[in-house]
C-alpha cells in the first residue's frame, strides 16, 4: 500500500492543518514527519478554532490513528499543554495518538540556547520562534540528543544531566544577558515527561511497515514550508529540518517508492513570518489589506506575517523539488475586492533575468517582474461549488494551472472545513 504526502510549498502557514483535517476521513493513519512546536496548524469547525503544535491534524477524527514520527522534535511541556487544551473534546489520546521512540526531545536548555543564539545575532537574527528547535536538531546530528525512547530506560537522567551541563557551558559562549530559573524549567519538564510516558511510545517505522502490509491508508503530514527546508530553502533563514518530500522518508522510515500522491498546499498570495528574503513582499495598502483580511498572524507566535503577491518562480521550484502531483489553493477569498492581481513570473537582478529559483535571493537587488490579471469583487466565503465561483477567479485558477503545469484539485474559500471546494 502506498503513502500519500501533504506539505506546504511556500514559507509555511499555507493552511496544511485544515486540509489534513478535511482529508483525514479518507485515511487510517495521519503521520507527522518533521518539525517541532514552532509549527501551528489551525483547524476550524463548528465555530471553534483549534491550534495544534505537535499533534497531527487528524486528531479530531475518531477513526484515525495519529502518529508523531521520528523526524519530529518534541517539547514535553508544550505537548502536555496541548493535551490539556484538547481535554474538553473527549479525545482518546492513549489509543489514537502514537509517538515514535526515535523522536528527539527538546530540553529546557535547548530553549535557552535558542534565545541566547538569536540575541547574539543582533540585526542579523534569523527570526527563530525560540522554541529550541535548532539546538535540538544540532544535538541530533551531533549524536548527543535524547530521544523519547530513552525516557523508558534507567540511565536517561544521567544522560540528561550531562547534556544539560554541556548546554550551560555553551550559554557562556554567546555572551548575552539571559534571565532564567533552570530549577523551575526542569520541574515543568520532568512533570511533563510523566505525561508523555502515559502515551503509546512505539517503534514507529515498524508500525508503519506493518500498516502498509495490512493495506492501511497513510497520509504523511509536513510542517513549515518547502522554502524553509534546511537544504532547499532560503538559507540561512530556514528551519532546521527537511520540510520537502524527501523529509517524509527520513522522518517516518517510509521508502521513496512507497510515496504515491504528493499534495502541495499554497496560498493565492504569499506570506512569510520572521526574517529572510521575500521578493514579492508588499509594503503598501494592498499588503496591509491582505494581512488584515487574511488574519495573517502566526498561530504559534502571534507575530504578524509579511504579505505579498504570489511568486511563480518559488512555486515552480517547490513543485519540482517535491514531485507534487496535486495542488490545493488556500485563501482565494482574501483577494476579493482587489481590482488587479499581480503574479511574479521572473526575478530581475544585477546578473540578469532569472526564470528559476537561484542559489541566493538574500540580495536586496532582486526585483520581481509581474503579470497582471483582473481581480474579482465577489465574496467567495459562502460559495460551495465550482460552478458558482466568479469568472475572474476561475481564470486565475486556470492561469496558475497552466503556469505550474499541475492541477489544482482543492480550493479553500474560508477557514472552516466546510469552506472547501473540490474540483
Amino acid at each position: 500500500m502506498s503513502v500519500d504526502l501533504l506539505l506546504g510549498l511556500q514559507w509555511g502557514d499555507e493552511g496544511k492543518g485544515k486540509i489534513v483535517d478535511v482529508l483525514t476521513e479518507h485515511y487510517d493513519i495521519i503521520a507527522r514527519f518533521q518539525g517541532g512546536p514552532n509549527a501551528g496548524h489551525t483547524l476550524e469547525f463548528e465555530g471553534i478554532k483549534h491550534v495544534l503544535h505537535t499533534i497531527p491534524s487528524g486528531i479530531f477524527h475518531p477513526n484515525a490513528i495519529n502518529l508523531i514520527g521520528n523526524g519530529v522534535v518534541i517539547d514535553p511541556i508544550i505537548f502536555k499543554k496541548e493535551l490539556e487544551n484538547l481535554a474538553p473534546y473527549n479525545i482518546d489520546f492513549y489509543t489514537k495518538l502514537l509517538i515514535s521512540k526515535k523522536a528527539h526531545l527538546i530540553l529546557p536548555t535547548h530553549r535557552l540556547l535558542d534565545a541566547a543564539s538569536e540575541a547574539s545575532k543582533g540585526k542579523a537574527k534569523i527570526g527563530s520562534t525560540l522554541k529550541g528547535i535548532g539546538p535540538t536538531y544540532m544535538d541530533k546530528t551531533g549524536r548527543n540528543g535524547l530521544r523519547v525512547g530513552d525516557v523508558l530506560t534507567k540511565s536517561w537522567i544521567d544522560r540528561y544531566q550531562i547534556l544539560t551541563q554541556k548546554h550551560l557551558k555553551m550559554l557562556n559562549f554567546h555572551n548575552v544577558e539571559l534571565e532564567y530559573d533552570l530549577s523551575e524549567l526542569e520541574s515543568q519538564f520532568f512533570e511533563s515527561i510523566e505525561t508523555l510516558k502515559k502515551c503509546q511510545i512505539i517503534d514507529s517505522e515498524n508500525y508503519l511497515h506493518q500498516a502498509q502490509d495490512a493495506g492501511k491508508k497513510i497520509l504523511a503530514e509536513g510542517a513549515q514550508g518547502s522554502l524553509l527546508d534546511i537544504d532547499f530553502g532560503t538559507y540561512p533563514y530556514v528551519t532546521s529540518s527537511s520540510t520537502t518530500a524527501a523529509g517524509a522518508c527520513i522522518g517516518l522510515g517510509v521508502a521513496p517508492n512507497k510515496i504515491k500522491e504528493v499534495f502541495g498546499i499554497f496560498k493565492a498570495y504569499t506570506t512569510r513570518v520572521g526574517s529572510g528574503p521575500f521578493p514579492t513582499e508588499l509594503f503598501d495598502e494592498i499588503g496591509k489589506r491582505i494581512g488584515k483580511n487574511g488574519h495573517e498572524y502566526g498561530a504559534t507566535t502571534g507575530r504578524a506575517r509579511r504579505c505579498g503577491w504570489i511568486d511563480l518562480i518559488a512555486l515552480k521550484y517547490s513543485i519540482r523539488v517535491n514531485g507534487v502531483t496535486q495542488l490545493m489553493m488556500m485563501k482565494g477569498d482574501v483577494l476579493s475586492g482587489i481590482e488587479t492581481i499581480k503574479v511574479c513570473n521572473q526575478y530581475k537582478t544585477k546578473k540578469g533575468i532569472y526564470n528559476y529559483f537561484p542559489f541566493d535571493i538574500n540580495d536586496e537587488s532582486v526585483s520581481p517582474q509581474y503579470i497582471e490579471l483582473p481581480g474579482w469583487e465577489e465574496d467567495l466565503t459562502k460559495i460551495n461549488s465550482v460552478d458558482k465561483l466568479p469568472k475572474n477567479f476561475i481564470n486565475y485558477i486556470h492561469f496558475l494551472e497552466r503556469e505550474l503545469m499541475t492541477p489544482i484539485k482543492i480550493v479553500s474559500v474560508g477557514p472552516d472545513r466546510k469552506q472547501t471546494i473540490l474540483r
